[in-house]
């Protein structure tokens, strides 16, 4: 068939469109906030041989994590053998799926009585049983531990339910009516793929269809290839830690990668990484590989088609046994520090190749942290979660962006009512963490600070994050960014520091305080133009002492000014103290400076 340009880039926009409104259509009809308002969730549409044609514009993490999940129900269930109305989930980490929480749906688009696609969407649901609520205990020690593993099963067969599962999942998770719910949202999302899918068919032919999108992953691919083939060939390495397992707290776990260009050729190699570890950091090949792509998809072209094309030439090496292809039974509930780190451990790779479209390191955690218990109030199980989003690193002509999920988790930052409306908790405070971000030419972006407040009964949490121990990476002169802390307050003033990952108890009047990281900078902070400088002061961002302590910029008086000759001064002071910048990574208080 003849390639019609037009016909091509209408087929190629209608997709997207359709993928985007089946992502939409679950956001707005989730019950749970960890969907509803943190937009934890994914839509897509899948061929019949488990090759991604679509993918809405949501969650990069799930951008690999969905392609082993519809290949393990397409093994189960052949799609020439799939019926209308037929819909199909699972979860099991280690037959294709990433952790507990995240369940993947799968409904058969059936056109003339026959499957031609897959409409497909994962959810994050808010509680799926195992020894805590929320099911991200950061002291698993198994997946056993971690909630209800569902294999590859029929959730309705020919648009009957399956009422021995459905009864399975009510008596295995702590909020089944949200839970029954977001998986009512999952098949709305489903039927809207269907129904416009069909649509397209209808329009333009499902053999035309077809066609088009085979020549859209060959494009895709052919892209990809293209962009790669601009990096300079060479073997590129790097290595960064992960705070601890959730066991061990005093130990920090090793991530080591080598990336080799040759050509067009990207392989990736994680020999030398830590062995697999006690406690739930540990990520399986869907959840490192998540990481791999999302860091293809960043430096090539975001013009290329989102499909499984782009993924066709890239080879990993995952040592068996290791903390990014763990064996059976490993804890993987945290697996999303984990490919968080992978991202910064490749990017630092690439900062030597094309280090001008690299930027510094981001906050590197996205801080989970899971409160549930029984509500007095009502007499009822709560489970409900808190994403915290610290500050993105400085780009090679920008500052990074305050308080934002960046790279490959893109989550949303629960709002305050969404909380203290529906939960026994308060929030005492919710702002940016002033001087967080790293100093450079282009300064990170700012973490947060927020307090919560136990107001009734005994709320049980997980706190789930990183960064504790190591900073975010600043970029050629740029300053690492501050790292993350977290503290509990009791009620009668004592206070202890959380060593990043923690299972424990809040009664009223006790508090816990989070501190996100901010980004690393880039650039010399000296290079910094004054006027910046006296706007990141009067705007909080930077203190007076940090102005001058490491932007060597004196501001002083009632209205702020600069004293630009004590500027000249301190600047050429500092300039000569420091000496010439010998360093490509500046890790603040990290392992493995250089």
């Amino acid at each position: 068939m003849k390639i019609d340009p037009i016909t091509l880039e209408v087929v190629r926009n209608r997709l997207d469109f359709i993928a985007d409104e089946m992502e939409m259509t679950l956001l707005k009809s989730a019950y749970s906030a960890i969907i509803q308002e943190a937009l934890d969730a994914s839509a897509a549409i899948f061929d019949t041989k488990g090759q991604t044609i679509v993918q809405a514009t949501a969650l990069p993490a799930q951008l690999g994590m969905l392609i082993p999940a519809v290949k393990s129900i397409i093994d189960a269930y052949p799609p020439d053998q799939m019926k209308e109305g037929d819909v199909y989930l699972m979860n099991d980490p280690y037959n294709g799926g990433t952790h507990l929480p995240d369940i993947t749906v799968v409904a058969p688009v059936i056109y003339h009585g026959k499957t031609l696609a897959l409409s497909v969407n994962m959810a994050h649901h808010q509680d799926l049983g195992g020894k805590v609520p929320g099911s991200i205990p950061t002291d698993a020690t198994e997946i056993f531990q971690e909630g209800l593993i569902i294999p590859p099963l029929k959730l309705y067969d020919q648009g009957r339910p399956n009422e021995t599962l459905h009864a399975i999942i009510k008596k295995n998770v702590r909020i089944p009516y949200n839970t029954m719910g977001d998986f009512r949202a999952q098949i709305a999302s489903c039927n809207v793929g269907i129904d416009r899918l069909k649509r397209l068919f209808n329009e333009y032919g499902a053999e035309d269809i077809l066609f088009y999108v085979e020549e859209l992953f060959n494009r895709a691919e052919k892209m990809t290839l293209e962009k790669i083939k601009e990096i300079p060939d060479g073997e590129y390495t790097f290595e960064d830690y992960i705070d601890n397992d959730g066991i061990d707290l005093d130990r920090r776990i090793t991530l080591k990668v080598k990336l080799t260009i040759r050509g067009s050729e990207f392989i990736v190699d994680f020999t030398g990484t830590d062995p697999q570890v006690k406690g739930p950091i540990n990520a399986v090949p869907s959840a490192t590989m998540t990481a791999v792509y999302f860091v293809v998809k960043a430096i090539t072209d975001p013009s290329i088609p989102n499909n499984a094309g782009c993924y066709r030439s890239i080879r990993a090496i995952l040592p068996e046994g290791s903390l990014v292809n763990p064996r059976l039974p490993a804890a993987v509930n945290a697996r999303a520090i984990t490919f968080k780190r992978i991202v910064d451990l490749l990017f630092g790779a690439l900062a030597k190749a094309i280090p001008e479209r690299i930027t510094a390191a981001s906050s590197g955690n996205i801080q989970a942290i899971s409160f549930g218990g029984i509500d007095p109030l009502t007499g009822k199980a709560f489970a409900t979660s808190d994403v915290g989003a610290g500050g993105m690193g400085a780009r090679p002509t920008k500052d990074g962006i305050d308080r934002i999920d960046t790279d490959v988790s893109n989550c949303m930052n629960i709002p305050v009512e969404a909380i203290e409306m529906n939960f026994p908790l308060r929030i005492i405070k919710n702002n940016l963490w002033d001087g967080s971000g790293g100093a450079g030419k282009y300064r990170g972006g700012l973490g947060f600070e927020k307090w919560f407040e136990a107001i009734r009964g005994e709320v049980v949490v997980s706190h789930r994050g990183d960064r504790n121990f190591t900073q975010p990476w600043g970029l050629f002169g740029g300053k690492a960014g501050r790292s993350w802390e977290s503290y509990i307050v009791r009620k009668d003033g004592s206070r202890e520091k959380i060593k990043a990952k923690k299972e424990f108890r809040l009664m009223p009047g006790d508090q816990l305080h989070l501190y996100g990281a901010g980004g690393g900078g880039y650039g010399d902070p000296l290079d910094r133009t004054v006027d910046v400088v006296l706007e990141d002061v009067l705007d909080r961002k930077v203190s007076i002492e940090k102005a001058r302590e490491e932007y060597g910029v004196v501001i002083e008086g009632l209205p702020l000014r600069v004293n630009l000759e004590e500027t000249a001064q301190t600047r050429k002071r500092l300039k000569e103290k420091r000496g010439p910048i010998r360093w490509t990574f500046d890790r603040g208080n990290g392992l493995g400076c250089e």
